[in-house]
């Protein structure tokens, strides 16, 4: 049986007050001569790519958008549920920032709180990357701004009484310090020059204190044996 979703506080955050200016601040709606501006803001949007390559294209998906077998909003769950967005984005983070990410970029808001990133990692837990895109997608929130025919985005990153809007998601990093930190280290990084200065600032002088202690014992102890040897057999 599954979990049902763990409620959460909301915040004010700008999508949710209401405002004077037109609403949809990058959303492209389906039009027939548009297909292709909507597939790649789709791209963009869910892949966070800024220049489409051809390893990330899935042309099949592609094609049933365009010959009307499928709407934007199975466009958008083909993409967020293709291998390659598993690898890029699902297997380099945690459940909580995968979470984070998917709530950016499907629903177009940033999450409340980590009460919320808690709700939804036990929805991705429960019933699988497939499962909680699907509950992303089927929520009363994303068919109320999006519906079947709008390519998600940002909402209300622009506000009229500010010079400039919101930093956009685009700019997030596809994956977090923990698995950063996990990737080879450039050369330069992983052989530094050697730094006297910073070697008598650093090193374990007890040890080290201790170590030459021990081996000087041993030198003497050792010496003091053949001398007793050379000894007994003079």
């Amino acid at each position: 049986m599954a979990l049902p979703l763990l409620d959460y506080p909301l915040t004010s955050q700008n999508q949710r007050v209401d405002g004077f200016e037109v609403a949809n601040q990058g959303g492209l709606r389906l039009i027939t001569n548009e297909i292709d501006e909507v597939i790649h803001a789709a791209y963009r949007q869910i892949f966070n790519e800024q220049q489409l390559t051809a390893s990330s294209r899935l042309l099949a998906l592609e094609s049933q958008l365009r010959c009307g077998q499928i709407s934007v909003q199975d466009f958008i769950r083909g993409l967020a549920t293709s291998e390659v967005f598993r690898t890029r984005n699902y297997d380099t983070n945690n459940n909580y920032r995968f979470v984070q990410m998917c709530v950016q970029r499907i629903l177009g808001r940033e999450v409340y709180n980590d009460r919320e990133k808690l709700s939804w990692s036990i929805v991705l837990a429960t019933k699988g990357l497939n499962g909680f895109i699907d509950s992303l997608l089927n929520s009363e929130e994303y068919q109320t701004h999006f519906g079947r025919d709008t390519v998600p985005y940002q909402r209300r990153r622009i506000l009229p009484q500010r010079s400039s809007g919101a930093v956009t998601f685009a700019h997030t990093a596809r994956y977090g310090e923990d698995y950063r930190d996990r990737l080879p280290k450039p050369m330069d990084m992983q052989f530094a020059l050697f730094n006297w200065e910073t070697f008598m600032r650093q090193a374990d002088w007890p040890t080290a204190i201790g170590l030459l202690a021990g081996m000087s014992l041993l030198i003497a102890a050792l010496l003091l044996f053949s001398v007793t040897i050379g000894s007994s057999a003079a």
